[in-house]
């Protein structure tokens, strides 16, 4: 076999099995992750990530930027990346009533490869998680002078695979686009636990395939040999999707979910709502850097129209009105580095610091301990996110070819704070290693 079939032959069997695991993994513990389409993913490169998640303006010939798809142009017409990323994270959660509790998560982040077509023309493929549902909560409540104990679990997600090309027309201008298929299975369901009797179970169930696209374009001014400034932006329509949901109503002798297994006793209720809809925003994002050989610094605007899109009422009781919120983020980051051509390993370490501020696109119903009565879904809040990261990008270089490839590690702290009481307060530190490796692309060595 030579060494153009081998490669491809790699690169699909290693896709095809990511595939699989990053469609198994749910990574999430959070009961905001019941609303909408679960907590949104924003992936970005590790590099970046630590950066405070800077996208829109990075260009940069050895990193992959699928955020956006203009950047491709920047590689040369020899090199091929890969790069992959995994974080762990602990989420400490608080509602001000209960006691603190602390969940542990990790997640294969994406793998991502990117090689030149032409010269002037790049393309890439990778795989990333979209969403991600996971929850487990309940409280007890009272009808009648009769308490009983409702739980609400949920598992899924999204996840998108994606290609993309771009093509560097004119010197110092860009254009690119990235075509995705979105796919995920959701399951959520309500279990109501009386003091004597049978426990019912409500369900549903329902898979999303969707395609959708991103183009994205940039712009570099050289100020000088070393110095340029970089402006970028992306824009991705209005997604409209169509998909069946199932319900169904059960009944069991005890929580099916603490005896895995076992069969309803009874099936109250199957239906199925057909071509139920599904919108994701309009998004647009926009964004500058400056960079030297030495020193990069920049920030990140994106916002997205989620206000009244369409949404099956059934799945969160809430109205058109009042579920999604129209979302913004804005991330601010920087790179520095000693000396990238120093024979001293400290420097060429490069060293990364950022931060972000977001809001959440959907509103949640919230509970009165209060009321046990009457005070399900009393109201409705949200909440805003705070970011701070920190990282280290540690270089290694392959002496036969003379590429340079980076071992990038970052520290993350976020904080979820709500805007009503009895809301939960997420405070989550995160740790994520990434691997981005540049190689020839089909260079066959002469010598071993």
């Amino acid at each position: 076999m030579n060494i153009r079939k081998k490669r491809f032959s790699l690169l699909i069997a290693f896709l095809s099995i990511t595939t699989v695991i990053i469609a198994q993994q749910v990574g999430s513990n959070s009961p905001y992750s019941r609303y909408g389409y679960g907590l949104l993913m924003n992936p970005v490169p590790s590099a970046s990530e630590a950066m405070g998640g800077i996208s829109y303006g990075l260009r940069r010939s050895q990193q992959v930027n699928w955020v956006n798809p203009a950047s491709y142009s920047k590689l040369d017409t020899l090199t091929f990346i890969f790069d992959l990323g995994i974080s762990g994270h602990m989420a400490r959660m608080s509602d001000g009533v209960t006691d603190t509790r602390d969940f542990y998560n990790g997640n294969l982040d994406y793998v991502a490869i990117q090689f030149p077509l032409f010269r002037g023309i790049g393309a890439s493929i990778g795989l990333l998680p979209f969403s991600k549902m996971g929850y487990n909560f309940g409280s007890v409540r009272s009808v009648s002078n009769t308490q009983y104990q409702e739980t609400y679990r949920g598992t899924g997600g999204l996840n998108q695979i994606y290609g993309g090309i771009a093509w560097e027309p004119i010197q110092n201008i860009s254009i690119g686009a990235n075509f995705s298929y979105l796919f995920g299975n959701f399951s959520r369901s309500s279990v109501v636990v009386p003091a004597s009797g049978l426990v019912g179970e409500t369900k549903y169930g329902y898979s999303f395939r969707e395609f959708k696209y991103d183009l994205g374009m940039q712009f570099t001014y050289p100020i000088d040999k070393v110095r340029s400034v970089t402006f970028g932006a992306v824009y991705s329509p209005r997604l409209n999707a169509k998909t069946d949901v199932n319900p169904t109503e059960m009944l069991y002798t005890s929580d099916p979910y603490n005896t895995p297994g076992l069969s309803p006793s009874q099936v109250l209720k199957t239906d199925t709502l057909t071509n139920a809809s599904f919108q994701l925003p309009h998004t647009f994002g926009a964004g500058v850097t400056y960079s030297t050989d030495r020193f990069l610094v920049g920030i990140d605007g994106t916002y997205q129209l989620w206000k009244e899109l369409d949404y099956p009422d059934v799945l969160d009781n809430l109205s058109q009105e009042n579920r999604f919120n129209n979302a913004f983020r804005v991330n601010a980051g920087m790179e520095y580095v000693i000396d990238p051509m120093s024979q001293n390993y400290f420097h060429r370490v490069r060293f990364r610091g950022g931060l972000s501020y977001s809001n959440s696109y959907t509103n949640f119903s919230v509970n009165d301990p209060n009321d046990p009565v009457n005070g399900a879904g009393k109201y409705t809040g949200t909440f805003k996110e705070y970011g701070v990261n920190v990282g280290l990008g540690l270089p290694f270089r392959d002496y036969m070819s003379g590429h340079v490839s980076m071992l990038n590690i970052g520290f993350g702290y976020t904080r979820q704070q709500p805007d009503r009481d009895y809301m939960i307060k997420q405070d989550m530190f995160k740790i994520t290693i990434g691997v981005n490796i540049n190689e020839f692309w089909f260079f066959k060595r002469q010598f071993n």
